[in-house]
């Protein structure tokens, strides 16, 4: 009986990989080339920042040269519970530095949703909100694609997201080689589909009006997902700008990403729970593939969940039956699962090379098998501390600037 439960769940498994992979078919061709604007829409660029005394500066120094008119954005760092010098780094810099204090409520979902009650009483209202954290940096020409993409329709907008510090460890590139696979076989292939795509928590630009009108109400570890998901359950369709980059520090240690990992999941956890099956009746009552796909895509921690339970138990059962597990998938058509788990890993150099990922960065694939495993016991954990609320800062010290950055990609 259990041989079959197991066979069962490794079938259903197995078909949303099959999914997956056919949608990265969609991704080897870029999106079309978009109608370009004048530049003509204002900008509020919001700042997320906790303690962000060390990177806080080289940011806004970016965003003040962005290529742009300057009279139609202006910069606001919101310092969420800070305790050191942020506040008075943004203000010495010249932008807006708005300070909140609420130990109670933690986290940048709650910043953002202060943030956004703030700025809707000011007198100056702006037509796009855009947001960063404290520790990226942006493409020069950011606000030309955002004021192109709400020229044209687009309410909700993720650029590409891209790694700051891909090459400072084993975990920051194999963050990096993550993100090539996500922009190019996730992001990439439902944007050429009419899908929607996600918000990644940086980069990401609000149309002001549609804020106005649903608020944020994004205050779970993973406010990004959230926000993604209220989006399409509404039938709004967040895209995907390919053109213009967000870059973001990966932390450098194995502990420090495990605890932003773990966040990360238990986050997941939530809003799979909140939102997989009330998009999935409504995607099979209307008929929207968007909204089918949303729920599968919300659903992926639960994959990965019983996926790694699943694994482990084959492993015990294949040591405990002279190296074979009767149960498993492979034996019964072993060309089909292992093509299948070939081409995934696959891809991940293909969407290196087609991103034209630095050629240090190769070598984390060596590792990236690790760090793919170790999401396993985070996932594990996450799911049994799900209930935990309490958002934990992860420390950016990577201070370096848009044209190093840029120099180091091309050394």
């Amino acid at each position: 009986m259990l041989d079959k439960i197991m066979l069962a769940v490794q079938v259903f498994l197995a078909l949303i990989g099959a999914y997956q992979l056919f949608l990265t078919f969609f991704g080897w061709y870029r999106p079309k080339n978009k109608k370009m604007y004048a530049p003509q829409k204002s900008f509020a660029v919001l700042v997320a920042a906790h303690n962000e005394e060390q990177v806080v500066g080289a940011l806004i120094e970016n965003l003040k040269t962005l290529d742009y008119p300057k009279e139609l954005y202006d910069i606001f760092v919101i310092c969420d519970n800070c305790t050191d010098n942020t506040a008075d780094i943004a203000r010495h810099h010249g932008v807006y530095a708005m300070e909140r204090h609420n130990p109670n409520l933690r986290g940048k979902g709650y910043a953002i949703e202060w943030m956004l009650k703030e700025l809707w009483k000011r007198e100056r209202q702006y037509d796009g909100i855009v947001m960063f954290d404290a520790d990226n940096l942006v493409s020069p020409d950011y606000l030309i694609h955002m004021n192109n993409d709400l020229c044209s329709g687009s309410r909700v907008i993720q650029a590409y997201l891209d790694t700051k510090n891909p090459n400072d460890s084993w975990i920051t590139g194999s963050f990096a080689i993550s993100y090539f696979y996500a922009n190019r076989f996730v992001q990439t292939p439902r944007s050429n589909l009419g899908l929607a795509n996600y918000l990644g928590g940086t980069g990401m630009c609000f149309d002001s009006n549609l804020l106005k009108q649903i608020g944020w109400r994004a205050t779970s570890l993973v406010e990004d997902l959230e926000f993604s998901m209220r989006c399409i359950q509404m039938g709004i369709k967040p895209t995907f700008n390919y053109d213009t980059r967000v870059y973001d520090e990966k932390p450098l240690s194995f502990n420090a990403s495990a605890k932003q990992r773990l966040r990360w999941m238990q986050g997941h956890f939530e809003v799979a729970k909140r939102f997989f099956f009330p998009l999935l009746w409504q995607g099979i009552k209307t008929g929207s593939w968007m909204k089918i796909d949303a729920a599968i895509y919300s659903a992926n921690v639960y994959n990965f969940f019983f996926g790694a339970i699943l694994t482990v138990m084959l492993w015990i059962q294949s040591m405990t039956s002279h190296g074979t597990a009767d149960s498993a998938l492979v034996h019964v058509n072993p060309a089909v699962i292992n093509s299948l788990s070939l081409a995934i890993y696959v891809l991940l150099p293909m969407s290196m090379l087609i991103e034209k990922a630095h050629k240090k960065t190769y070598k984390y694939l060596l590792l990236y098998p690790i760090f793919m495993l170790s999401w396993w016991p985070i996932t594990f954990y996450a799911f049994f501390t799900q209930n935990n609320k309490q958002w934990s800062h992860t420390e950016h010290t990577r201070v370096i600037r848009l044209d190093e950055m840029k120099s180091k990609q091309v050394s």
